[in-house]
């Protein structure tokens, strides 16, 4: 009873459609809208690279201490300039994350060169000039991101990380 049921419903709405249908063009993008309404269905629209950067920067944003956001801005940047390396971890992005933090914090020309584009950055956000300080050199003590500041910074995120991922 209830299969004549549904195929008498089934039916009544292939016949509807037609009605409706009559006497119009049938485009291309009919065609698609009727084909491809279930293409995506069960996957997200926004492909999985844009996601896993979004996970990695809310961790980012929510764990990184930051007042002035300088930093987190570059470092933001920075990370989606590694999407290749991101793409190795859709799964689990806050992997990628690590071997970025890692990798910065290992290499001692890569680190003065994100604290020098947050000098340049935290400058233009205050419209001030920035401090920059030089390998071996004492920072000013007016410089808010110092090699020592930022390396302090990236190894706290980095301890989070891997307490988040622990849990």
């Amino acid at each position: 009873m209830a299969t004549d049921h549904q195929a008498q419903r089934d039916d009544s709405d292939q016949a509807l459609q037609q009605e409706i249908l009559r006497g119009r063009k049938f485009t291309l993008a009919d065609v698609i809208g009727r084909e491809g309404g279930s293409f995506l269905k069960g996957e997200s629209p926004v492909p999985k690279l844009v996601q896993a950067i979004a996970e990695i920067d809310n961790f980012v944003c929510h764990t990184l201490s930051d007042p002035s956001g300088s930093l987190y801005g570059v470092l933001q940047q920075w990370i989606e300039s590694y999407d290749d390396q991101i793409s190795h971890h859709l799964d689990d992005p806050l992997v990628a994350l690590e071997e970025i933090l890692e990798m910065i914090l290992e290499n001692r020309e890569l680190l003065y060169e994100l604290v020098r584009q947050v000098d340049i950055k935290w400058g233009q956000m205050n419209d001030e000039r920035p401090h920059f300080q030089r390998p071996g050199q004492l920072a000013d003590p007016d410089d808010e991101y110092t090699h020592e500041s930022v390396d302090r910074s990236l190894r706290d995120l980095l301890d989070q990380l891997r307490k988040t991922k622990g849990s």
